[in-house]
Formats: structure tokens, C-alpha cells, sequence
């Protein structure tokens, strides 16, 4: 599908009420602030297999997810991951993951029947239309209308299909709001992971449904610095023995 036939939800544009965005964007950094200052407390996994991280643009697509790193100059992606859920010559989009707000689905789909009862969070997909709507969900029949991004995951971004989801009452686990999107041209995009802003990982169903989004770039930033101090074969021996272990 190309972007010049991609519709945005423009029609859902009048939904989300300026002032609402406005809210959303000062939640948004208070929620920045108390993730800063608050103890850095994380549950190890029960088995341990290091993730390759890559920096080679020829990687970029659809199903990656993209890693801000700690020399990431923009304020708008600082400590952000990103999934590419649109990638070609045209441009490319992506959805931040790690974004949660306190805004219910009810709220911000008020004028969506199906979307009364949703009380949980939606998130700030990125710092472009942000009076646009999106949605991911997770599924194992194919959904027709909508972008398949990987796996069983698909890109919902008009009207009719998201109103469908929503009536058919999908699990949070597999389902979320956003509000907004990040967009770079291919080249753009390429260029930034050539200067080293950017990590590239294969996207993983744990990952961008993650439970504990505000931990989320910690957890693979880490990941990343794991690569540098391990070479292939001392990852390859770590792998074995977590095989091992299970």
C-alpha cells in the first residue's frame, strides 16, 4: 500500500479536541520526568538469550523497531522505541511504544459507539498529526483493509476498520490506541541510523504489547550495549547455555 492512498484517519481528526492534545502532551512529560526519578527496578527474565541489535540501514522496514540511542540528539525520539509499520521510496512511518498516557480509548473515540466502555490508555504514537488515530492489534486471522506489519500484528489507520476492531472487543494485551505517528523520508531515516541514532531490532509480539512500557527502552537499550561488550562467539556460548538450561 502506498502512502499516497493511505487515508491517515483524517476523518477522526475532529475527535481528539485540541485542548485534549495539549493535556496529552504535558501528561506525556510529567510522565517523562517521574520515569526519570523514579528507582530503576526491573525483573530479570527466568532465561536470558541476548538479542543482536544492528546499525546497518539495509536492515530498516516494515516489523523493525527502531532504538533511540543514548547520543540521539531530537528531544521528540529521546529514549523512545519505535516500530516501522510503513516503510518504502515514499516515506516511511512508525508508531512509538513506549509513549503510554493517561487519556482513555473512550475518551479520545468519544463520537465511536463501540469505544464507550474502553477505559484503557491510549498512546502518543509520535509527534506528527497528533490529532490522527491509529491502532496495532495482534490477531491470528488475517484482517483485510489493514496494513500487515508482522507476524500477526497489522497497522489499523481508517475509520471503518478501526470502528470493526473495537466492536469485535479485542484483548488490551492486543490492542492499543494511538494518537500521532513518526515519519521520516527513506533516505532521512537511513542517514540517521548511518550517524548512530537509531539501533535496529527484528520486532517481537512481547515487545511492542509490552506491559511495562515505561521500562521499555531501558530494557533494550541495554540489549544494545550487551552487543559492544560481547563478540559473536562468547553471544553464541551464552545462547547455547540459556538452551541448555531450559
Amino acid at each position: 500500500m502506498s502512502l499516497r492512498n493511505l487515508y491517515f484517519v483524517t476523518v477522526l481528526a475532529a475527535i481528539v479536541a485540541f485542548p485534549a492534545a495539549r493535556r496529552l502532551d504535558v501528561e506525556i512529560r510529567q510522565s517523562d520526568a517521574r520515569t526519570r526519578n523514579s528507582p530503576n527496578i526491573e525483573t530479570p527474565p527466568a532465561v536470558f538469550l541476548p538479542v543482536q541489535s544492528s546499525r546497518n540501514p539495509r536492515d530498516l522496514g516494515p516489523g523493525k523497531l527502531l532504538v533511540a540511542s543514548r547520543e540521539l540528539g531530537d528531544p521528540n525520539f529521546a529514549e523512545t522505541v519505535i516500530l516501522l509499520v510503513h516503510y518504502d521510496t515514499e516515506g516511511v512511518i512508525g508508531l512509538m511504544l513506549n509513549r503510554r498516557t493517561h487519556l482513555p480509548i473512550s475518551r479520545v473515540l468519544a463520537q465511536l459507539k463501540p469505544a464507550k466502555d474502553l477505559s484503557d490508555p491510549v498512546y502518543m504514537g509520535g509527534p506528527v498529526g497528533t490529532p490522527t488515530v491509529f491502532a496495532l492489534l495482534r490477531s491470528t486471522d488475517k484482517l483485510e483493509d489493514a496494513e500487515h506489519v508482522f507476524g500477526g500484528v497489522y497497522w489499523i489507520s481508517t475509520k471503518p476498520v478501526l470502528e470493526k476492531t473495537i466492536s469485535s472487543h479485542p484483548d488490551p494485551g492486543d490492542f492499543h490506541v494511538y494518537l500521532g505517528y513518526a515519519g521520516w523520508t527513506a533516505d532521512q531515516l537511513r542517514n540517521e541510523v548511518r550517524l548512530g541514532g537509531w539501533h535496529i531490532f527484528q520486532a517481537d509480539n512481547q515487545t511492542v504489547f509490552n506491559a511495562n512500557p515505561d521500562s521499555l527502552w531501558r530494557q533494550m537499550i541495554k540489549k544494545t550495549e550487551l552487543d559492544l561488550a560481547t563478540g559473536p562467539r562468547q553471544r553464541a556460548l551464552q545462547t547455547s547455555a540459556a538452551m541448555s538450561a531450559q
